[in-house]
């Protein structure tokens, strides 16, 4: 099972991220365990400039932007 977190404050854009990697692993078929991480010294951990970021089992994948569906599936199947 993939562990795929969403870094951010819990902001708009935080929710979309978060809508769009749940949406394009069910449309993958790919079982993972969704966490939410708001706290900044949590996130600070990561070597990211901005939020939102999607991490993928410890992995950061995207930040400081909304990926496309599309391209979340690629990252979710590698």
């Amino acid at each position: 099972m993939l562990k795929v977190k969403i870094l951010g404050s819990g902001c708009a854009n935080c929710k979309k991220l978060e809508s769009i990697a749940r949406d394009a692993a069910s449309t993958a078929g790919v079982n993972a365990e969704f966490v939410k991480v708001t706290d900044m010294k949590d996130i600070m951990a990561y070597d990211l400039l901005s939020t939102p970021a999607l991490v993928i089992n410890e992995k950061v994948v995207s930040s400081g932007r909304i990926p496309t569906k599309a391209e979340v599936q690629q990252w979710l199947l590698a």
